[in-house]
């Protein structure tokens, strides 16, 4: 196995991936609660945090 490789499997990008995937079917969830603005101001902001975690862990795998 290359370093390359091994870098790529490193459990810490998946424990990331996790945590995206978490925080973005918290702001999914969130959404359908209820029509207060509030709402979907917190769950658009968690929804964009959760794809630039997410984004952020995929792109670090391929390099």
């Amino acid at each position: 196995m290359s370093n390359t490789t091994e870098q790529a499997n490193n459990p810490s990008h998946y424990i990331l991936l996790t945590v995206a995937i978490i925080i973005g079917i918290c702001g999914v969830y969130l959404r359908f609660l209820g029509e207060a603005p509030a709402f979907n101001w917190i769950s658009n902001i968690l929804l964009v945090i959760g794809v630039v975690i997410a984004l952020k862990a995929v792109f670090t795998i391929m390099k």
